[in-house]
């Protein structure tokens, strides 16, 4: 639409179905990159996209012509094909239902950057479920426990 400007970053976060521990080290970095390009198809600008075995952080820049459902839809669908089709699993892969989008301002850009880089340091510390419950706290989202990403059984 002619005339209409917008500065969005968000941070969505998604994790592996029933949060099982599937990423492997030896191939989440292109997994990570499928996933960054993925972000670019749909016209936004991929800033980051990092995680550990169990779920995945994606930083980037956010047109106001999309809707975030449709990014994750097309996102979360096709790099699950992607991964199927690789066959780096024996069994099938699956995204957990859902995510959890947060936006920023351009000045706080670098820290979120940084905080999504250093994921494998940070979850030495912080269990996902603490991590994702103080997001959606912080930004004061409101939710329901038993939709939250569960513990793995």
């Amino acid at each position: 639409m002619a005339n209409t400007y917008s500065s969005m970053i968000a941070q969505t976060v998604f994790a592996v179905k029933y949060r099982n521990a599937l990423i492997q080290q030896d191939w989440k970095e292109e997994l990570f990159a499928v996933v960054g390009n993925l972000i670019n198809e749909t016209d936004c600008k991929t800033l980051i996209v990092n995680g550990v075995a169990d779920h995945v952080h994606c930083l980037f820049g956010f047109k106001a012509k999309h809707s975030m459902s449709n990014v994750m839809k097309s996102v979360k669908s096709k790099s699950s094909k992607w991964l199927n089709e690789s066959n780096y699993l024996k069994s099938r892969f699956e995204w957990q239902d859902g995510y959890g989008s947060f936006t920023y301002s351009y000045g706080q850009i670098d820290q979120v950057y940084n905080y999504i880089k250093n994921q494998e340091a940070h979850h030495k510390q912080v269990t996902f479920l603490e991590e994702y419950e103080t997001m959606l706290n912080k930004y004061k989202v409101d939710y329901e426990d038993r939709y939250i990403f569960n513990e793995p059984e």
